[in-house]
């Protein structure tokens, strides 16, 4: 034992006054995303601060949000403006479904539960707290997302909605293309109001959405006859 202890205060002796080399890991080098997965990350980041601040915002705040450099930032997007159009894109439009114009249009399905069905599922798919803040936000500042999502999307839904309606009910459709668009939008903007009353506004009514929901189509389908030309 005594000689245990005197070879090890040897050693301890031996490597005083010098440097004993200190292994450290290795650090991992981090892995760069691929380009369309880092435009993904910076879209949604950017979508989120869009619908909380609005779309006037300097790109330095913007690139802060996203968590990357301004330099990064327009690397993936050229300007302002083409990341504004990729979040239109991506939120806005890119998440209507082509499938419900389908399923609108089948008429093997009673018009009521084609109504019910897509409306439910546009207020839960699109209809958002965020998708909402953001085609507010976008009006408020006069930037043309509003106006193009319902020129290039919405006025062809409510135009099969009115069709339909009045096949169903036997009565025609208004000659004027407004005046059909207007009668649809009794429909569409009762449930869009309903979505920021509760999304917005935080209305605390203990009524189902759904049920709501199926009281505005009732309501819709009721008028028609009073709202639509009758057949020529």
């Amino acid at each position: 034992m005594k000689a245990k202890a005197k070879d090890v205060e040897k050693a301890g002796r031996a490597t005083r006054g010098r440097l004993v080399p200190v292994k450290r890991p290795m650090k991992k080098v981090p892995q760069r995303l691929p380009r369309a997965e880092r435009q993904a990350r910076v879209l949604d980041k950017a979508a989120e601060y869009f619908a909380e601040h609005g779309l006037n915002a300097q790109t330095r705040a913007i690139a802060d949000a996203c968590g990357v450099s301004q330099r990064l930032l327009y690397s993936l997007f050229q300007s302002k403006a083409a990341l504004i159009d990729e979040v239109y894109k991506r939120e806005i439009v890119g998440t209507f479904k082509a499938m419900w114009f389908v399923q609108l249009k089948d008429r093997s399905v009673p018009l009521e539960s084609r109504l019910n069905t897509f409306y439910r599922d546009y207020y839960d798919t699109l209809l958002t707290r965020r998708w909402l803040r953001l085609f507010l936000y976008s009006s408020l500042e006069d930037l043309q997302m509003a106006p193009t999502y319902t020129n290039a999307v919405l006025t062809h839904a409510l135009e099969i909605i009115v069709t339909e309606a009045a096949h169903e009910v036997g009565r025609s459709v208004p000659a004027d293309p407004s005046h059909l668009t207007e009668v649809g939008w009794l429909l569409h903007g009762a449930v869009s109001h309903l979505a920021i009353r509760r999304r917005i506004y935080s209305n605390d009514s203990t009524t189902p959405t759904d049920a709501v929901i199926a009281m505005h189509v009732r309501a819709f389908l009721a008028s028609l006859p009073a709202l639509l030309p009758p057949l020529r």
